[in-house]
Formats: structure tokens, C-alpha cells, sequence
């Protein structure tokens, strides 16, 4: 099946033209907003956009999503600056994407091609790629006929899947779905392998904050910033897809689990969401969430909404959360901080890039993931190094004094460590 897509070279070559619709009704900003987030999408696909057009209608047309017209007109506008593809801002029918390229003569592709596109280019871990050829496949799956002109009948016999009469449409898409299944069961073991991380991850009792935000908000340069990691940041959307799991130590000595996942994006292809479930289930799984803002861009607020209806989907909408304004360092307009601040009173306000807001933001985590802990009075012999070493590691140090041979602490620990330390309790307290 490799052949129904885009090569590597036919990627980089490829000049775009951007389509899309202003529905009668609805705000004029709304469809200039998602076509310019097309375009960034397009070009995050290595596509040079050359142009783009928007018609206004009371609703899509069924057979051309456009109207035939404005396809037309559209075409020609494509053949004089030598477009070879063509983006529609919505997912088109099969029937649409055949009647479309008849018009334009040239490859058409929707806002889920182009999307599954970035997501196959950025996927580099097993499952990433599992989850991004599953998606594929399962978009593919309806849209067979596109390809296929050559549904000349087979000879039926032994052996032969199908019996007689199948046609090569047929044999595809049972095939196509065969591996789906495949791909499905693959994807089973790897959500039980990371139940298995889980578990593991949960006998340290350690609680688990996860990174979530529109794509190209900010998530994987705080992530990096605040866990050491090395995660790839750059100015692209969906430049990172694999989870990445790190310890943060808070400075309460607590310690969490910090995830970071893939970022969301408005009108999300709902097949990609089902594909991603094994991923996303660091999501669903946190005791915390962080909501990563671009306070800078101009459609925050949509944004917010966009990662919202998200997490309404997957099933973590009333998870605890943080709303996190990041890029503060890009806002100039103090008044503009002052009414994000008035508006969303508990958020924090940072700078990924310059650490501006970490010791609130750190503060905040640890006040909302604060643990249960029993208070103690110990006294350990300096010489044992190694106890005083594992408290100091553990524990949350309130008060300490040094006598003689000995040390005095008072400090808070989580309870399923009492037994640790029990030989060390002043009995005299």
C-alpha cells in the first residue's frame, strides 16, 4: 500500500493551493483563522504555498464541496502557477476528492490527508508509527475507489480469497483491513506494556502531572525546561508526536511524573484521536493536568476551547487543571496581561524560554498534588550516612539541629515510608 502515498521527494516539491469556505452565519474571522492555520499546517508538510481562495456559502456542495464554478475558476488560477495540490480545509467524500481532481487535473487532498501527512513525517518511536499508519489505513479504508480504475474481475479457484468474481477493489480493501487488525492488536500490547510502565511508576507514589495544549504552544519547551529533557522543539505544528514521561522534583522535595504528549489542534480528525487513544491515555490517566496557552497568539482563546472540546472527547474534561499562560515574554501590552490575569484569576504566568513564573508555577503544581504526609521527629547517628542521605531524598525537612553524634530532624514523610524510618523516631517526641 506504500504506493497510494506521497514520497519523501514528491513532499518536498509539492506547490500548494489552499480551499476554503466561509459558511453564511458564522464569523468571517472563523474561516480566515482556519485557512491560515492550514497554511501553517501545509507548510509544517514541507508544502510551498502559492495561493489559496475562499467562497462564501450557505452550505458545501455535495458534489465538489465548492461550487463547480468556483472549482473552475479556482483551476486556473492553479495551472498558472504550476500547483501540483491541492488543500481543502475540511474532509471531503470520496466522491468529492474524485470529482475535484477531474477539475483540477492534479492531486486534492483534505485537512485529514494533510494532518496524517505531518503525523507520518513526525512519528519516530514503534508506536507512533503504529498509531499513524492505523490512522491511515482507517481514512484509506472508505476512499479505496480513488485509486483503483482497474476493477477487472479475477479468475476465482483454490487459493484465491474471494472466491470468483472478487474484484481488485475488494481484495484491497480486505487486505487494507487485515492490517488494520493487525495494527489494532499490536497497539493492545503496547497499551498493556505501558499499564505494566504504570504500575511500575505507581509503587514510587508518585503522582503524574501531563503537558496538554494546542499544538505549537510551548508544551515541549516547558517540558524540557522544567525536567532537563531533550525533547525536540521547534517552531512547527506537530513537531513532536511520542510521549515522553520525566521526573520533576518539586521544591517541597516532593516527587511527580511529568508527561508530555501531542499537542491538539481544532477540527482534530476524530479517527486520529482513536488511533492516539493508547498515547493519550497519559492524559487520561494524570492526577493534573497543565494547560498550556499561547498567551501571545492572537487566538488563544479559541484555542483553549479547541484543546477543551478535546479532552471532552477522550474523557478528561473534569480533570484537575492548571491553565499555564506561557510566552509571556512576548507580551508587550501590559493590559493585555491584566485582562488574561482577570479573566482566568488562578492561572499562572510563565515564560518557557526565560523560566520567568517556574517557582509559582512548581508552587502551584505541589500545593495541587500535595500528598499525604505524617509528621515525625527522628534522631539518626551522623554515621549513617545512607539514612540521612534517603531522608533528605524523600522527606520534606522541617526543622534540624546536630548534637554530639546525632541529628534532630523534624520532618514530613509520605506514609508508606514510616516503616523505613521507624527504627529513627525519638520516642522522647
Amino acid at each position: 500500500m506504500k504506493a497510494l502515498y506521497s514520497t519523501e521527494r514528491e513532499r518536498k516539491t509539492r506547490r500548494a493551493f489552499l480551499v476554503g469556505i466561509e459558511l453564511k452565519g458564522r464569523p468571517a474571522s472563523e474561516a480566515r483563522d482556519s485557512l491560515d492555520e492550514l497554511a501553517q499546517l501545509a507548510r509544517s508538510a514541507g508544502a510551498q504555498v502559492v495561493g489559496e481562495g475562499l467562497q462564501r456559502l450557505e452550505k458545501p456542495n455535495a458534489a465538489t464541496y465548492i461550487g463547480s464554478g468556483k472549482a473552475e475558476e479556482f483551476s486556473e488560477r492553479c495551472k498558472a502557477h504550476g500547483v501540483d495540490t491541492i488543500i481543502f480545509d475540511e474532509e471531503l467524500s470520496p466522491a468529492q476528492i474524485r470529482n475535484l481532481e477531474r477539475i483540477f487535473a492534479c492531486k486534492v487532498l483534505d485537512r485529514t490527508d494533510l494532518i496524517l501527512e505531518i503525523f507520518a513525517r513526525r512519528a519516530r518511536s514503534r508506536e507512533g508509527k503504529l498509531q499513524v499508519e492505523l490512522a491511515q489505513l482507517q481514512h484509506l479504508l472508505p476512499r479505496l475507489t480513488r485509486y483503483w480504475t482497474h476493477l477487472s474481475r479475477q479468475k476465482g479457484g483454490i487459493g484465491l480469497r474471494g472466491g470468483e468474481g472478487e474484484s481488485q477493489l475488494e481484495a484491497d480493501r480486505r487486505r487494507v483491513q487485515e492490517r488494520i487488525n493487525r495494527l489494532e492488536a499490536e497497539l493492545e500490547e503496547v497499551k498493556r506494556q505501558r499499564q505494566t510502565q504504570r504500575e511500575g511508576r505507581q509503587r514510587n507514589k508518585w503522582p503524574l502531572a501531563s503537558l496538554v495544549g494546542y499544538t505549537n504552544a510551548g508544551k515541549s519547551t516547558l517540558f524540557n525546561a522544567l525536567t532537563g529533557a531533550d525533547v525536540l522543539e521547534e517552531d512547527l505544528l506537530f513537531a513532536t508526536l511520542d510521549p515522553t514521561v520525566r521526573r520533576v522534583r518539586l521544591p517541597s522535595n516532593q516527587s511527580i511524573l511529568l508527561s508530555d504528549t501531542v499537542g491538539f489542534i481544532r477540527k482534530l480528525p476524530h479517527g486520529l484521536i482513536e488511533a492516539f487513544k493508547a498515547t493519550l491515555e497519559e492524559v487520561v490517566n494524570a492526577d493534573l493536568l497543565l494547560h498550556v496557552v499561547d498567551v501571545a497568539h492572537p487566538q488563544a482563546r479559541e484555542q483553549i476551547t479547541a484543546v477543551n472540546s478535546v479532552l471532552e472527547e477522550i474523557g478528561a474534561a473534569e480533570k484537575p487543571t492548571i491553565l499555564v499562560l506561557n510566552k509571556i515574554d512576548l507580551l508587550e501590552n501590559g493590559e493585555l496581561a491584566s485582562l488574561w490575569h482577570h479573566e482566568h484569576p488562578s492561572a499562572v504566568a510563565v515564560s518557557a524560554k526565560t523560566g520567568a513564573g517556574f517557582p509559582e508555577l512548581l508552587a502551584e503544581i505541589g500545593s495541587r498534588l500535595k500528598p499525604p504526609r505524617e509528621s515525625v521527629r527522628l534522631v539518626i547517628p551522623q554515621r549513617e550516612a545512607s539514612v540521612l542521605a534517603r531522608l533528605h531524598a524523600v522527606g520534606e525537612i522541617v526543622s534540624s539541629s546536630y548534637r554530639g553524634n546525632f541529628a534532630h530532624f523534624h520532618a514530613r514523610i509520605p506514609p508508606h515510608l514510616l516503616n523505613e524510618f521507624a527504627p529513627y523516631v525519638d520516642g522522647d517526641s
